[in-house]
């Protein structure tokens, strides 16, 4: 007698969501958004006055190795973020080049809420060379010479001639990068890993989310969350560099 057939399971259902469970954040997801902006933020501190340093240097500087330096820093622009987040661990892991040295005064960096700063960090560097590239480029470096030959040092030059010029520009780059490290993955897992409360970012947090059975109403949540701050940051960012485009058109 044959045996009766059973009914087929789908191996992956589709989400069942409702309202009440999809807009009222869990205190768990309040702590990954909270890990998100401590991240970003700290990311944004280190990395944007070197952008700054490296975008005026190869905008108003001419030197030996200007070439590498602008490959150098548009480098993680092409790579693959896993592999960013590897060379950071060849670095700075506890065996590193770097991180060998630094274990030894105590300061570790891998697997750590700092460590996914410095990956978001880099990620979001390239990005933000390029804002203040065009920024610096958008200032009239006539205005620069006179201030030279007025007798300012080159420091005093760019503090209060062309940093106030390229303000906007400035304030772009930075919401542009603030947004990028809010939302970067694949650097932050590979250096610093997922650890609840410590280094699980939101993009982390959706990820963990949606290997667990049942969690689509929080990975949405999750990401509406993480939409509405990047997202802001991002509209923020091109409303400047508008302003920006339009200072610069005759």
């Amino acid at each position: 007698m044959p045996r009766p057939r059973r009914p087929l399971r789908l191996l992956s259902p589709e989400p069942r969501l409702s309202l009440q469970s999809t807009f009222l954040p869990s205190p768990a997801e309040l702590v990954a958004l909270r890990v998100s902006l401590t991240v970003a933020v700290r990311a944004l501190a280190f990395t944007l006055p070197l952008a700054v340093a490296v975008a005026y240097g190869l905008t108003r500087r001419r030197f030996p190795g200007r070439l590498l330096l602008d490959l150098v820093s548009q480098a993680p622009l092409a790579l693959p973020p896993v592999v960013v987040g590897f060379a950071l661990l060849l670095l700075f892991g506890a065996h590193g080049v770097l991180g060998a040295p630094l274990a030894r005064l105590g300061v570790r960096l891998a697997f750590t809420a700092t460590g996914a700063s410095i990956a978001s960090g880099v990620m979001a560097f390239p990005a933000m060379v390029r804002q203040l590239r065009l920024a610096f480029e958008a200032v009239d470096p006539r205005l620069d010479e006179a201030a030279a030959s007025l007798g300012a040092r080159p420091w005093d030059r760019l503090v209060s001639v062309t940093l106030p010029l390229a303000g906007p520009g400035v304030i772009a780059a930075a919401l542009t990068g603030f947004a990028m490290a809010m939302g970067e993955f694949g650097a932050v897992i590979t250096f610093a890993a997922d650890i609840p409360g410590e280094t699980e970012t939101l993009p982390l947090a959706i990820y963990a989310t949606l290997q667990t059975p049942g969690g689509e109403a929080e990975a949405l949540r999750l990401s509406i969350m993480s939409l509405v701050v990047a997202g802001t940051a991002l509209v923020a960012a091109e409303a400047v560099m508008r302003r920006l485009r339009q200072r610069i058109a005759p």
